[in-house]
């Protein structure tokens, strides 16, 4: 069974600096579980089936005005209808006046109530944008993640091969660092991941033979970033002679993490390799290649081979030449 994560009614209040109308108790004690939200419209009217009270409730002026129009008697009939179901909290947007019986019936039912001064379509996208990477199914991986020409660049190796080192000499040449040693990595849509650092070692770097550094420190605030959303994975690994290794790279190959696809490539470990430059031109190549350029494939095309496989022959005698 899959972790389940919250957080706190305190740090969404914090984040999104709305107004506290009333809440039944400490909001450090009020934990929000889904990134799921709702306009309770429907269920004003009485049809409460397929509510589900995790879900934080937006209410505008549709929902507002309704409310309004009603007499005392519908009124309380619905707002019972609603709150009796006890949502995790209310919010009412635009920054519209509150009446006192809507006051009243929050506090009757103990329903948290705040109030922001943003429009209602905006503040939705914000709300669900941030409760879905607070709540986002997460992992930690042994890593280090750089941001190297607006490419999130997971680098991943035993301990030793050198991801620490190669991770200075990005930061040196111009890119950031977001996490060294252990990689928090989120799931914050069906087809992105974002990496942060734990906050307790974030800008730390482990050098063997000099130590802990503080990039931030020695390299200056354009050193780091917080999070990076991770675009491919670059595997380190001691060079093995009797290995293959991809020389042409027609086609990606992937890794799954949790259960998104992320482009990976192998790069062997030899004295003397630049890794810092070979992690530059693979965020370069990665990236056009999402664009639609493939180089490999335009050096087949024009050699005339667009269409077929290269055979085990052709292969051999471009790798020797």
């Amino acid at each position: 069974m899959s972790e389940q994560y919250s957080v706190t009614l305190k740090k969404i209040i914090d984040n999104h600096n709305l107004e506290v109308l009333y809440v039944p108790k400490d909001t450090d004690h009020i934990k929000v579980i889904t990134s799921e939200v709702n306009r309770p419209g429907i269920v004003l009217t009485g049809y409460t089936d397929y509510f589900d009270s995790l879900r934080i409730q937006i209410l505008g002026w549709t929902e507002m005005g309704f409310l309004m129009n009603m007499s005392d008697a519908e009124r309380k009939n619905a707002l019972g209808y609603w709150l009796s179901l006890h949502p995790a909290a209310a919010v009412i947007t635009r920054g519209l006046q509150v009446p006192e019986y809507f006051i009243n019936a929050c506090k009757e039912y103990q329903v948290p109530l705040l109030r922001t001064q943003e429009e209602t379509s905006p503040f939705l996208a914000a709300l669900i944008n941030f409760l879905n990477r607070e709540l986002a199914p997460r992992i930690t991986r042994h890593g280090v993640l750089v941001e190297v020409y607006g490419e999130g660049v997971l680098i991943v190796g035993e301990s030793g091969a050198g991801k620490s080192e190669t991770a200075i000499e990005l930061i040196k040449r111009g890119h950031r660092l977001i996490a060294d040693d252990a990689v928090e990595i989120r799931k914050v849509s069906e087809k992105t991941l974002e990496g942060s650092s734990p906050s307790n070692i974030r800008h730390f770097i482990e050098l063997r033979g000099i130590g802990i550094i503080n990039a931030r420190r020695i390299f200056g605030m354009g050193a780091v970033k917080t999070t990076e959303k991770i675009d491919m994975v670059i595997q380190l690994e001691d060079w093995d002679s009797t290995k293959a290794y991809d020389r042409l790279g027609l086609d990606n190959e992937y890794t799954k993490i949790l259960d998104v696809k992320v482009p990976v490539i192998t790069v062997p470990i030899t004295p003397g390799r630049n890794l810092a430059v070979i992690v530059e031109t693979a965020a370069m190549n990665n990236r056009q290649k999402k664009m639609g350029y493939n180089g490999a494939k335009e050096l087949m095309h024009s050699l005339g081979m667009e269409d077929i496989e290269p055979s085990e022959k052709e292969l051999e005698i471009w790798e020797n030449s």
